[in-house]
């Protein structure tokens, strides 16, 4: 049975072009069907709206709304997910990006968003990796991510030397720009432009792809989502490489460091239109070749 949602949060990143009309346009169109609706303070701030709005703070989404809506493109809904994840708000996306993999509405098909208040609409959940940094017994970093967690150089590019375990298991060592390890949400992101493979958003997998290995042997490996990652840096380097979680984090991990990676507790519930398909988003952003004639 669908949950009916009562309040709605709104936010939008306000500097993406467009994102001001459509997020005027959403307000206009729920307030028409009087529904009571929660507007992040930016964003709110950036409308000049002509009648006083309901704001909230960021971090307060999450406990005052049971749906919230994103105006932007993947990037907008990554940042936004954060704050609401932990209390499992459902979330739906509009789309005002280059992509759009997570944000499944265009501007110009609101009307959409009234079905999915009647109910009508797929649910789908998705798994994020949690991560700590330890450096010997310290905790030196803590971050979540829902597309892919990225050990990068720092400020000089330079070869990292690391070694991968999988459940205390030894998996390899490897020079090379990096490591990214991603959800099958962030599979087609980051990953997918480093030479990873497309996982369905379904599948209970993560994926490790090299960057720029120095040997040509290290390849993508998809292992269990339920799997723990370890990555140590190497003590005999003297730099320390960063991490990132969705691009918006930056820890130092110093030589010695542990990198720890799991499954978070707590899932992304994303909400989709009922004529949404997985297979048709993919050919229509990676813009492969359209049905056959013959095929039909």
């Amino acid at each position: 049975m669908t949950k009916l949602f009562k309040t709605i949060g709104i936010i939008g990143r306000v500097k993406t072009p467009g994102v001001k009309e459509t997020l005027k346009a959403l307000v206009d169109f729920l307030l028409s069907l009087n529904k009571k609706i929660l507007i992040e303070t930016e964003s709110a701030l950036s409308l000049n709206y002509p009648e006083p709005l309901l704001t909230i703070e960021r971090e307060q989404l999450g406990k005052n709304c049971d749906l919230l809506i994103v105006v932007g493109g993947d990037g907008s809904l990554l940042n936004a997910v954060h704050a609401v994840v932990d209390d499992e708000i459902p979330v739906l996306g509009i789309n005002r990006g280059s992509l759009g993999f997570l944000t499944d509405i265009l501007p110009t098909e609101l009307e959409k968003i009234k079905d999915i208040l009647d109910g009508k609409y797929l649910l789908e959940k998705r798994f994020l990796l949690t991560t700590t940094i330890k450096l010997q017994n310290d905790v030196i970093g803590h971050d979540d991510a829902l597309n892919e967690v990225a050990i990068i150089p720092d400020a000089v590019p330079h070869m990292i030397e690391f070694e991968v375990y999988i459940d205390n298991k030894f998996v390899y060592s490897q020079d090379s720009d990096g490591l990214i390890i991603a959800t099958p949400t962030g599979s087609t992101a980051y990953a997918l432009s480093g030479g990873g493979p497309i996982l369905h958003p379904q599948l209970d997998a993560i994926v490790l792809v090299p960057m720029f290995p120095h040997s040509l042997n290290n390849r993508p490996i998809v292992v269990e989502g339920d799997r723990e990652i370890t990555i140590i840096i190497s003590p005999n380097k003297s730099t320390s490489p960063r991490l990132s979680c969705d691009g918006r984090a930056y820890i130092n991990t110093p030589p010695g460091s542990r990198v720890m990676i799991k499954k978070k507790a707590k899932l992304l519930h994303l909400i989709h239109p009922l004529d949404y398909n997985y297979y048709e988003t993919l050919r229509s952003k990676l813009h492969w070749g359209k049905k056959l004639n013959h095929m039909e």
